[in-house]
Order: C-alpha cells, then structure tokens, then sequence
C-alpha cells in the first residue's frame, strides 16, 4: 500500500489487554483515528488504508486507560463515491477526490479524519474539468502560544463535482504575518498574539479562472503587536484658569497594520504635564487650567518590550470663557487601505466641544451615525443603541474599490450637526507575471464576495398614468417599504413612475411578495415573467386564472444568494391600463 501519512503519536498503556477485556464496560471519554489528517493514496482505484480507533476509556473509579476499539466503533464515510470504509476500518479508494472518515463510538462519541485519493497521474481537475470552489479545512484553529504549528487543507470541487485535494497546487497567504506565516503546503506557523485570516488562491489552467478559501487561525498567548507611534488629539486646547477642563485623547499606531487604536485609558501610558501650575493632567488625559500661560501635556505609551514612543500637546490658559458646544468633528484615520476581501478597518470620530470635556471620542455615541457611500461592497458598522463597547466605525471589505466614509453627529443640545469624512480602499493586484495566481490578498476581480444587499425595481408596462398602485413588505414584514406609483398619493403617501427597495441577502433565499390592490378605474393584465403569481399568503398559483383584471394580484419574487449568477437585482414590471 503506497500511502504517504502524516499521523498522531498516541500513548498504548500497560496492560492494554486487560483493559480491551472490560472494554465493554468502559465509557468513551475521547476517541482519536490513525492515522491523522493528512492520507495521500497515490495509486489506482481499490488501493486500501487501515484506519485504527483508538479510546480514552474510564471504567468507575479505576485509571483512565488507552484502547484500540476499531472494530468496536462505527465507521463512515461522508462520499462512498470517493472512497469507502468497512466497519473493521478499512477504507477502499474509489476515485479521485476527498472525504472525511469519521468513528463514532456506542456512547456517541465521534473523532474524525481526512482521506485524499489522488490517482497516480491525474490533474487536480481532472480530463477537462476545471475546479469551481474550495475550502479549507479546518475553518479555524488556534494555538497556546508563538513557534507552534497547524496544518491546513485546501479541498476544490470541480464542475463534476468531484472533490480533490489542492492542498501543494494553491498560494497560501495570511492577512498578518505578525501573527502567523503560512507555507507553500498550507502549514500555518504562529509569531505573535492574535487572529489572522488565511486565504487560499487556486488558478484553473484553463481559463485563468480563480476560485479561493478562507480560514481562521488564532494565537492565544504571547506578545502583541508593539505601538511604533502615538499622537495627540486634539493637538491644542485653550482652557480658561478658573479650573475649566478639556479632554485629551491619545491614538496608538500598529506597527504591521497602521490601524489606530484609542489608548486613552491604557494601563500602558502615562500623561504628564511640562508645567503642572499651569495646566495639569490626569491619569485618564483630563487637563485643568490652573494659571495663565502655556504647557505642554505629553503622552509616554510603553511597550511590553520596553520600549517607548511619546507625543505632546499645548495647553493654553487664559480667563476667556467658553465658546460654544459641539464645533468640529474629525475622522482618525484620513485613509484606511486593506490588502484582502473581507478585511476590515477601524475609524475614531473625535469630537471637539466648547465645554469640558472639550475632546470626546465620539466612535460609539448613539448620537453619531457611520455612513458608506458604497454600502453593499464597504459597508460601516454604527451603533444607535448607544453601547459603550460596541465596534461602531469598523468597515468590512467585500470588494474592490474604494468608499467614502461619513461620520455624523448631531449636538443633542441645539440639533446641529457636524460631519468629517475619510477613505476606505481595496486596492485591485493584478496577477504577476501573466498567468500566475492573483498576488495573495488582493482584491482582484472574480473573488468578491457577494452582494449585501439586493435591489427589487418595480415600474408600470401599461398606459395608465393616474392612479396605480403596487406594494410591498420589508424582509421582516414591515408594510409598503415599496409603494409605487400615482395610486400611493390618494392615501397620503407619494409614489414615483419607478420605484426602488432593498432587501438583506441571507445564506438561503428570500421571497418577496408583489401586491397589486384592487382600485376603482383600473385594469391589470400580468406581471412579468421573473414575478411568479401567488395567492395572498404567496403560494405559488399553478393554473390559471394568474390574475384577475380587478385585482387584487399578487406575484413573488425570489432573491438568491448562491451560484455562480445570484439573483441579486431584479426588476418588475406589472401592466395597468
């Protein structure tokens, strides 16, 4: 049997034959398979690979022991057309493709393996076949600390539907090398502290066509990712020396990522002030004018190696009073670019008020509002609940491009709103040279994901220009989020010619129900074709009539989220005349 294996050291105690004597009176407390993940059967059709089950047992009170139990579990496997397996562990390759083995013990305790068939000579797509999607397997992992190692699987479906094993044919990447690097065979090494995305990038030869995967690997101990700067917001304040207040905020800058984080409150900086009977400084940034004249308020973050980076501000203090409340807004940072769909990127609004405390880190305020410009590709988490720890201002890629970001906030004293605005880009890698894999984390054209959102366009195809009607409900049942045309006004509401709504896109489909109430003067006769007729309640009508002149009618639409065209903006036509 020509198998390559990479398999999992496991501990047979003494006195193994006593114990597989009182096996059956043992409880399964953990179940493991030899070999591991991993298997690669090289040769042809019929080849054969042992499995072997082996079970931490406890019997009452009595040590915990080790025992083979293979031909005392059961075995499975999740694509017999692949390969099969017998219940004394014997796994029979069928053709080229991946499966699972799993054993699952009589207390229903399950372990499982990976099993690759790869027949000697065969192309990972096989004789005119091209891979249409992957995997990686497993989807997340972690680790105790740096210099550990995990492997990960690459697993493409071609368009028989065959699976194969892509695992040395891809180009591997991870969206940050400060936490784990990963090499040319999917073996995944961890450096620092964190979570990182791994990425999978397979070209079909023929075609060029790209298909990819992802995956999550965490390191949970260690060191995290030092600051290499520090800055100051806002970089002055004047304060009067009656003892008025102003807030000082201090942005700590990744090294790798650039991104900024509000350190304000960090046990790992230290606020000073150059000259504490003038203005002096708290513990948390909270300067006080004491006397007149000039300080400087310095900020010293320290990194758990020791090392230090500082910044400064001015304190001016006079006795000129207050002006007045919310008076600019600014967006920190100006720009954020990602290298990887998916990525996302935090901005900090930070506000500047007239009265203590002057500078506020407004990101998660209820009275700030996150707005995209390109909602259904960079769309921007915001918080109108007003929760302290939610992550309002972290924007999610799921597309190349560029978007324009738009923080709002409004003074809830007087109503007056002040906006700034910043940049997020995913920048598109083009392959290089000419027909190798895209360069790994960019956003190149055919990995994007889909759409967040789609759209549902209704318009009349009749002559009526008067007074008819169509509506329809939000996904989550809210009435006449869509309510077009003239017919809307008589109720009160206003109806454009062409109407617009958008719908969340799930990992299934959604139906929408089209009405047409019945109305005085109007005739109806059809929907179009992508709007199936239904009664009220949407099941589909199955013979005639579809619909009825005087109405009411009713049609659905279906958005699908999945294949390789998703039915995500759909346009409706209904005849009135």
């Amino acid at each position: 049997m020509n198998l390559r294996t990479r398999a999992s050291l496991f501990l047979i105690v003494p006195g193994l034959s006593l114990a597989l004597l009182l096996a059956g009176c043992n409880k399964v407390e953990s179940l493991s398979i030899v070999p591991g993940p991993g298997i690669e059967l090289l040769t042809a059709a019929g080849q054969t690979a042992q499995y072997t089950a082996y079970a931490a047992e406890q019997m009452g009170s009595a040590p915990q022991t080790t025992n083979n139990v293979t031909g005392s579990v059961s075995w499975t496997s999740s694509n017999p057309n692949v390969a099969t397996i017998n219940s004394s562990g014997l796994a029979t390759a069928v053709t080229a493709g991946y499966v699972q083995i799993t054993a699952t013990s009589s207390n229903n305790v399950i372990a499982t393996s990976d099993l690759t068939v790869k027949i000697a000579g065969s192309t990972a797509g096989g004789s005119g076949n091209t891979i249409t999607s992957m995997i990686v397997i497993p989807g997340s992992q972690s680790v105790a600390s740096p210099n550990q190692t995990s492997q990960f699987l690459a697993i493409g479906t071609t368009s028989t539907g065959a699976t194969v094993d892509l695992t040395g044919q891809i180009a591997w990447n991870s969206s940050s090398t400060q936490i784990a690097t990963i090499n040319s065979t999917g073996l995944a090494t961890s450096v620092g502290q964190g979570t990182t995305t791994i990425t999978a990038i397979y070209v079909n030869s023929a075609g060029g066509t790209v298909v990819t995967g992802t995956a999550t690997f965490t390191v949970v101990g260690g060191t995290t990712e030092k600051y290499t700067a520090v800055s100051i917001l806002p970089g002055s304040q004047a304060l009067s020396a009656s003892g008025q207040t102003g807030q000082f905020i201090a942005l700590g800058t990744s090294g790798s990522t650039g991104l900024q984080t509000d350190v304000t409150l960090s046990p790992q900086i230290k606020w000073s002030s150059s000259i504490p009977t003038i203005a002096s400084v708290t513990a948390t940034g909270l300067a006080t004018g004491i006397s007149t004249g000039t300080s400087s308020i310095t900020a010293e973050l320290v990194n758990t190696d020791g090392t230090v980076v500082s910044a400064s501000a001015t304190v001016v203090v006079s006795l000129t009073a207050a002006p007045e409340p919310l008076l600019s807004l600014t967006i920190v940072p100006a720009s954020i670019t990602v290298g990887q769909l998916q990525d996302t990127g935090q901005f900090l609004a930070i506000g500047t008020y007239s009265t203590a405390p002057y500078t506020r880190d407004l990101t998660n305020s209820p009275n700030l509002a996150w707005i995209s410009d390109v909602p259904n590709v960079f769309p921007v988490n915001t918080n109108s609940g007003g929760n302290a720890g939610a992550t309002a201002g972290i924007v999610t890629a799921y597309g190349n491009g560029n978007a324009n970001i738009i923080a709002e906030a409004t003074n809830p004293s007087d109503g007056t709103i002040q906006t700034a605005s910043a940049t997020f880009n995913c920048p598109l890698v083009l392959p290089n040279p000419a027909g190798n894999p895209p360069t790994p984390g960019s956003c190149y054209p055919g990995s994007q994901a889909a759409a967040l959102l789609a759209t549902i366009t209704i318009y009349n195809e009749g002559l009526n220009t008067t007074n008819w009607l169509v509506t329809a409900a939000s996904a989550t049942g809210t009435p006449n989020v869509i309510h077009c045309g003239p017919g809307w006004a008589a109720t009160g509401g206003t109806g454009g010619s062409v109407c617009v709504a958008t719908y969340p896109i799930t990992s299934g489909n959604t139906t929408i129900l089209i009405t047409a109430p019945a109305q005085a003067g109007v005739n109806f006769g059809g929907w179009s074709y992508n709007c199936t007729p239904s009664d009220k309640n949407g099941n589909t009508l199955l013979a005639p009539p579809f619909w009825t002149a005087a109405g009411p009618n009713y049609c659905k639409v279906t958005i699908t989220s999945s294949g390789s065209f998703p039915n995500t903006n759909i346009t409706v036509g209904g005849i009135f005349n």
